[in-house]
């Protein structure tokens, strides 16, 4: 699915009959990553990166609130930032400016669906060993002119508690959590 696509996500999102009796909850988790420096960053690339995490989170989350909306139970929208929501990194110019805005995205959308019982959160883990990822270590040795283990080591957990990967069962158990969360009863 395009999820930039406007007309791809223009149809109005139905709660299925086994939710009529529940909040809707939405996960945007599209994502993609391309890695260049600023001054060599192709534009094409940059559009794609933006239109993936910004325009489909926007798309979704626009459709999904006019489904929670329409039930009059509200819902919860989830995101899928990363810790480029909060900080930088050399090359990724695109990417930390998309996740930035969508953390400004997840703060607008709490704020105008609080009044329908929407709540909107921003799951922003470290690195997760996925195949976006895994690309992305020779990318970056190649560029930073280090090895695949020194990337992995000082430049994708060097920063981290425990030195260690976050985990696909962490992320999930969190969107449980935060989805399974009632904050209006």
């Amino acid at each position: 699915m395009d999820v930039a696509s406007e007309n791809r996500l223009s149809l109005p999102l139905q709660p299925s009959s086994a939710s009529s009796a529940r909040s809707i909850s939405c996960l945007g988790n599209a994502g993609i990553q391309i890695i260049h420096p600023v001054v060599d960053f192709p534009f094409a690339d940059w559009q794609k990166i933006i239109a993936v995490h910004l325009h489909g989170a926007f798309l979704t989350t626009r459709a999904a609130m006019r489904a929670m909306i329409a039930t009059g139970r509200g819902g919860c929208i989830l995101y899928t930032g990363s810790i480029h929501s909060h900080i930088a990194s050399p090359n990724k110019s695109a990417y930390v400016a998309a996740k930035h805005a969508l953390s400004g995205l997840t703060k607008s959308v709490a704020k105008e669906g609080a009044k329908h019982k929407i709540r909107a959160n921003l799951i922003s883990p470290g690195f997760v060993r996925t195949a976006l990822v895994e690309k992305q270590i020779p990318e970056q040795a190649q560029q930073l002119g280090i090895t695949e283990e020194e990337v992995v080591k000082n430049v994708m957990l060097g920063a981290t508690v425990d030195g260690e990967f976050t985990s696909l069962e962490d992320l999930a158990e969190t969107a449980i959590f935060l989805a399974a969360f009632r904050a209006w009863r």
